[in-house]
């Protein structure tokens, strides 16, 4: 794989999927969510456990429970856009929606999330009025 840009990927929102796994989630219908201008970063992680002995004094590690971590997504507020009225509706439900990012190359990275937050960003006068909203990952992150 070489390395690319992130311009033309996209993240779309849909029902949650019947099975976790590859074709569950292809047979969801999505909703491209408009105007985003950064998806950010998540991906496992796993919290450190550490055990120290009285008898050598070296701190032992080891992995324990891991989270799949959260995204908030930058975009131009724009609650006309399809995408971002399905966030909005979303934020009012406790159910997990599916997601599905698209980079550039066509790898598609499908999970569960919750919409925990759509808020607005005003800023100055040189700025276009803006939206974040927080996703909170949870399930396994399918990779196609």
């Amino acid at each position: 794989m070489t390395a690319m840009t992130s311009a033309g990927s996209t993240l779309a929102i849909g029902n949650a999927p019947a099975t976790i796994d590859a074709a569950g989630f292809g047979a969801v219908s999505y909703t491209t969510v408009g105007e985003i201008t950064d998806i950010g970063e998540f991906g496992k992680e796993y919290n450190l456990v550490t055990h120290s002995p009285l008898g050598n004094r070296q701190i032992k590690k080891f992995r324990g429970s891991f989270n799949n971590g959260s995204l908030q997504l930058q975009m131009a507020r724009d609650p006309s856009d399809s995408g971002q009225a399905a966030m909005i509706t979303a934020l009012e439900s406790d159910d997990s929606k599916s997601i599905k990012v698209t980079l550039q190359d066509g790898t598609i990275l499908y999970f569960t999330a919750k919409v925990m937050s759509y808020r607005t960003s005003v800023g100055s006068v040189d700025q276009i009025t803006g939206a974040t909203t927080t996703l909170e990952i949870d399930s396994s992150i399918i990779e196609v």
